[in-house]
This record gives structure tokens, C-alpha cells and sequence, in this order.
């Protein structure tokens, strides 16, 4: 929170130091040198308070010099931006609704007042006159691109997803970025509320809506796999799930249980451990590898998988793939129940070694050995011993 702060306040830095400029430059349009120079004063000394995280104070000299210098914009600008951080909206509010109906502003000074005063109906929760603000703003093409990121915000926290499709395209349109990857989910959010209200082929025309947008939407897959299952198709299940593996391995574990159902009910098991094994390749989770283990014990006994599961565990050490090597060592204990020890007594060194016995409470960076001084964030005492499992 502390470092959130302190960004807030580097980001008015620039805009102060734009009122000195300011102040400067109309130094010479200003009639008398004490004038100036107590302008000037002042300026530096609210700099100051503004650099030492002093807000109240900061607050307190840009006030005077909006007072003594009441046709400076930029100075006001400041001021809105000092209210609504500080969580004093109904000020910034009125202050930029001062400028916006101000006379003499320049285009670009009236939008930006424009802006502001939108952020502030946001801050204020009163979305309805933020979004009108921003769409006559985007009507007029003026400043569109910040309109529209705007305009996208309020329509999400409103979860009216097709107006929030509309103008991410007009962004994209607008600005070259690509927003696909948002409107996908859009789709998604879409096809989610038909599947609730039981409209399953509307669903599937926004599922083939989000993958038009995002080829790779693994989001879209998920929900298509679970449209295959409520309609009994589990060979088009087992393709959106395999299909969402492959796209994102990392989402794997949140389909795995529905795809190994839809494999044992089409007597494909053989399809199925092909897949895991593929998945293994590039998977470092235990997940696949318990899932294969499962099924080379059906095949070929207790014993071939407890010699599968320890070979891997060994390359990829785990604590609950260890918990099941050892609920299987105690089923079937064997001929060699030592070599099963000394098994279980490496994997567990290996979990040792590549565990972090410290984290840095500031920015979670984890080490084996101790720093007094983070290194990643570079904070004094705030390495810290870890707590769990595997630490102290």
C-alpha cells in the first residue's frame, strides 16, 4: 500500500512542476517584483511539501497560489488531482466542473477537464454521468482513445458485456491494439449467462464468437467442453478439454477430472494415456503424472506403477505425489522395502533443496539462505524464515 503511495505522489510531481513553469512564464505578464517572487516562493515550497509525502501541506500552498493566481488551469488541474486522491471527490468535482464550464479554455485544456471530471463521477460511483461524459466525448472524436478505455471500465463494472464489445473494437480500431483476448472473454461472459438461463445454442454462438477473436481463448474452451457434457457428447468434451490443454497446459488440473470421466466412459483409455503422457512432457505439476499413474496400475499392476511413479518423482520431486508413493509402498510393500525407503528418503531430499526457507515479506521474494537486505526489492529485515511444510 505503502508503494502504491508513494507512485500516487511521484505522478503529481510533474504536474507541479508544470504550475512553476507556468508561474514563471507568466512572471513577466504580472505587475510587480514582490508579486512574483512570493508566487514563486510559495510554489516551492508546496514542491517541497509534495516531495516529502507532506499531502495536507502540499494541499494547503496550492490552494493559495489557485487564489492568487485564479486564471491558472494547470494550478487547478493540480488541485482536482490532489482532491480525488485524497478521497475528497465532491471538491474535485466541483472544481472541474468550474473548468468545463470555464470560457476561454483551449480544446485541448476543455477535454481534459472533461476527462477529469469523469473520473471524478467514476470515483464517485456515479457511472451514469461518467458515461455520458465520456460517450459525447467519443462522439465528438475528441481525446477518444482515453474516452474509450473509460467507457470499457464502466461497462465491465456494469457487466454489460456488449457494450463493452462495441467500443473494445472501436478502441482496437481507434488506437491498433489489440484487444481480442478481452473481447474473448466478453464472449465468455456472454455464453456463461445463457448456459445458466438453459439457451445452449446461444451459447455456442458466442463460444464461436470468442474464439473468432482469440483463436486460443482456453476460457472458450472450458465452456464449450462443458456444453459437450450437458449434451451427452463426450467425444466433442474430450476434444475441448484436450484442445484447452494444449493452448494453456498451466489449465490442465481444472479440466483433468471431466476429461478422464469422458475417457472412461468411451473406453478410450489408451487415447487417454497418450495424452497424459504428451501433457507430462511439458507439465511440471503432479496432477498428469497421478492421472497416468492411475491408469498403469490398471494395466499393469501396483508394482510398474509404483516404479513409474518413483522413477518421475525423482526428476520431479512433489509432496503429494510423495503422500501417494508412500499410500501405495504401504499397500504393497513388496520384496525390497528398503529400496522403497531410500526412494522416498531422495525424493524428499530433493523437495529440501529446491524449497525456499525464507520470503521477503514485502515483496515475496523467496531464497534458500538469508538476507538482511531483500534481494529483489531491496527492503532492510524483511526476509523473513518461512513457515510450512517443508521450513521452520
Amino acid at each position: 500500500m505503502r508503494m502504491m503511495t508513494n507512485v500516487a505522489w511521484l505522478l503529481l510531481i510533474p504536474a507541479a512542476i508544470a504550475i512553476g513553469w507556468l508561474l514563471g512564464r507568466r512572471g513577466g505578464e504580472i505587475k510587480g517584483g514582490a508579486k512574483i517572487s512570493r508566487l514563486s516562493n510559495t510554489y516551492f515550497r508546496g514542491l517541497n511539501y509534495l516531495l516529502n509525502e507532506q499531502q495536507d501541506k502540499a494541499l494547503e500552498i496550492f490552494l493559495q497560489i489557485a487564489e492568487v493566481d485564479k486564471e491558472t488551469v494547470e494550478t487547478q488541474f493540480a488541485l482536482g488531482h490532489l482532491f480525488r486522491r485524497r478521497g475528497e471527490v465532491d471538491r474535485a468535482i466541483r472544481l472541474h466542473q468550474n473548468l468545463v464550464a470555464r470560457t476561454g479554455l483551449s480544446e485541448e485544456q476543455k477535454t481534459r477537464a472533461v476527462l477529469e471530471l469523469g473520473e471524478d463521477y467514476m470515483r464517485a460511483g456515479l457511472l451514469d454521468r461518467a458515461e455520458t461524459l465520456f460517450n459525447d466525448l467519443v462522439q465528438m472524436g475528441v481525446h477518444a482513445p482515453k474516452a474509450l478505455q473509460q467507457l470499457i471500465s464502466i461497462y465491465q463494472s456494469e457487466r454489460d458485456w456488449k457494450q463493452a464489445i462495441t467500443y473494445a473494437l472501436k478502441y482496437e480500431q481507434i488506437t491498433g491494439e489489440a484487444m481480442g483476448g478481452s473481447i474473448a472473454h466478453y464472449y465468455c461472459e456472454l455464453a456463461e449467462k445463457h448456459v445458466h438461463e438453459g439457451n445452449l445454442t446461444a451459447a455456442r454462438d458466442r463460444i464461436a464468437a470468442a474464439y473468432s477473436s482469440d483463436s486460443q481463448c482456453v476460457r472458450a474452451g472450458m465452456i464449450e467442453g462443458r456444453l459437450d457434457l450437458l449434451e451427452n457428447n463426450d467425444a466433442g468434451a474430450i476434444r475441448a478439454f484436450e484442445r484447452v490443454a494444449r493452448h494453456d497446459v498451466d489449465y490442465l488440473p481444472e479440466v483433468l477430472p471431466q476429461l478422464m470421466e469422458c475417457y472412461e466412459r468411451r473406453n478410450e483409455l489408451m487415447r487417454a494415456r497418450g495424452f497424459l503422457q504428451e501433457v507430462i512432457e511439458q507439465y511440471s505439476g503432479v496432477t498428469p503424472l497421478l492421472a497416468l499413474t492411475d491408469l498403469i496400475e490398471r494395466d499393469e499392476g501396483a508394482m510398474a506403477a509404483q516404479e513409474f511413479l518413483a522413477k518421475q518423482l525423482l526428476q520431479r520431486p512433489s509432496v503429494r505425489g510423495e503422500a501417494v508413493l508412500l499410500e501405495k509402498a504401504v499397500a504393497n510393500p513388496g520384496d525390497e522395502p528398503v529400496e522403497t525407503l531410500k526412494t522416498l528418503k531422495l525424493i524428499t531430499d530433493q523437495l529440501l533443496v529446491r524449497s525456499a526457507n525464507y520470503r521477503c515479506v514485502n515483496c515475496g521474494f523467496g531464497a534458500r539462505a538469508h538476507h538482511w537486505q531483500c534481494p529483489s526489492c531491496k527492503h532492510w529485515g524483511s526476509v523473513k524464515p518461512l513457515l510450512n511444510l517443508l521450513g521452520s
